[in-house]
């Protein structure tokens, strides 16, 4: 303690980002459709923030992309563990979910932008290699802020047990999960009191800005975001966007509103929105007065859904149909074509220890309740949850009662690849790993 004050540890941290953006003509991810981008309205960035103390540097990258592969992944860590020195488990590289950025991913519903996603890697690698070389001396401070109005849970009950994306009146009972009302930041300040660099938590989809007929790239809300905190702290201020567990969560309110629901307009009330509760929060957070920094990654072995006789005969009822929707097509395809019964998926689980701050990094889209979980039993007094992280094993994870009940998010082969209880085997993994870190 100095004059009563706490003592804030100082850190060396830096601060970098890449142009992603894809070219034109390549077909926008997130659809069961093609959508071709004609145009950039934003462009999409790979931005990162290292930081290092007592020997030991971590790496948080976010990406404007809709997920982020495990060979993608993978390929960024080796290059950065070769130029860099930062060992795979110590870099968490995450997607932000953008539904207008070019598709990167292998056998989905659109073609992917081959010689683009190749470079990507490299590009990944260039923003760490970037914030690396520009290290400062720092005070990480975090914060929090509870954001309501901006998020809901985009599920609901029907009368017969099931559950439904979308609202079907006279036949609901009610919302189906929770909504996760924090957002968190880790903001990094130099000794001239200046901020640097902010990366932000929080569980709100990525598909506002364009929608089904999207014709542009864009990084949509995050980028937003980014911008607006970029014109208050300095043009050269870093926003890394690490994607809370929003697998069940978008921005469509359930009461009707005057305020803009979608498109350019919605992406920009978002973006200031949010901007302004991260900036809220930075402006009244603490420094850390504890710099230990610690890594660990475990891979659990955890099932993938074996096909059983129900999916086989809604596959069949869709082929005696004349004419298919593309989503009816795919899940057609998927169906007939699925790799995976019997096997058994390696689901990565990244937990990292910064001071007072624990970061648990999931692969997929999670419904929001589990990441609540991990964080009521954390041992950290802050817990960041990321998902879309360092692999691609499922589409989303839904809790385990909810993986029966039919929504989207739960349908098997279509949006859900593990079995039924892996989200409850990875909320479990991130809650041991975490209290290994802290004891």
């Amino acid at each position: 303690m100095s004059d009563g004050k706490p003592e804030p540890v100082l850190v060396r941290a830096g601060c970098g980002q890449q142009v992603i953006s894809p070219p034109l003509g390549s077909l926008l991810a997130g659809y069961f459709h093609d959508r071709v981008a004609e145009r950039i309205r934003d462009d999409l960035f790979a931005r990162a923030v290292v930081v290092e103390s007592g020997g030991v540097r971590l790496a948080f990258v976010s990406c404007d992309l809709i997920a982020m592969g495990r060979e993608m992944a993978d390929a960024a860590k080796k290059i950065i563990a070769a130029n860099v020195g930062i060992p795979a488990e110590n870099v968490l590289i995450g997607a932000t979910h953008t539904h207008t950025g070019a598709e990167m991913r292998d056998n989905h519903a659109v073609a992917k932008s081959e010689e683009w996603a190749g470079e990507l890697p490299g590009k990944i690698a260039a923003a760490v290699e970037m914030a690396a070389g520009s290290m400062f001396t720092a005070t990480l401070r975090p914060g929090r802020m509870e954001v309501e109005g901006y998020a809901f849970n985009r599920l609901f009950r029907m009368k017969d047990g099931s559950e439904l994306f979308g609202r079907r009146p006279g036949e609901m009972v009610g919302v189906a999960g929770p909504i996760d009302p924090e957002l968190q930041t880790l903001s990094i300040v130099d000794e001239e009191e200046r901020l640097r660099g902010l990366i932000v938590n929080y569980a709100l989809h990525v598909d506002v800005i364009g929608g089904g007929s999207a014709d542009f790239v864009s990084a949509d809300w995050p980028g937003e975001m980014a911008r607006n905190v970029a014109a208050v702290y300095g043009e050269d201020v870093v926003t890394v966007f690490l994607q809370g567990t929003a697998g069940d969560i978008n921005h469509n309110p359930h009461e009707a509103t005057a305020l803009p629901t979608r498109g350019p307009e919605k992406a920009i009330q978002l973006g200031r929105a949010l901007a302004g509760a991260a900036m809220l929060a930075t402006e009244r957070a603490e420094p850390l007065e504890d710099g230990v920094l610690e890594a660990r990654v475990e891979t659990l072995p955890i099932p993938y859904y074996t096909r059983d006789a129900a999916l086989m005969a809604e596959v069949e009822e869709l082929k005696k149909k004349e004419e298919l929707t593309p989503f009816e097509q795919y899940t057609v395809r998927k169906g007939e074509n699925w790799p995976y019964d019997g096997k058994i998926a390696a689901v990565p689980v990244q937990v990292m220890r910064i001071g007072d701050v624990g970061v648990v990094a999931l692969p997929a889209e999670i419904f929001a309740r589990i990441g609540l979980e991990i964080k009521q039993f954390s041992p950290a007094p802050f817990t960041l949850v990321v998902e879309l992280a360092n692999a691609d094993v499922s589409i989303y994870v839904p809790t385990t009662d909810q993986a029966e009940r039919g929504a989207y998010g739960a349908r098997p082969i279509l949006s859900r690849w593990l079995c039924s209880d892996a989200g409850r085997q990875l909320a479990d993994a991130a809650q041991v790993m975490l209290w290994k870190l802290w004891e």
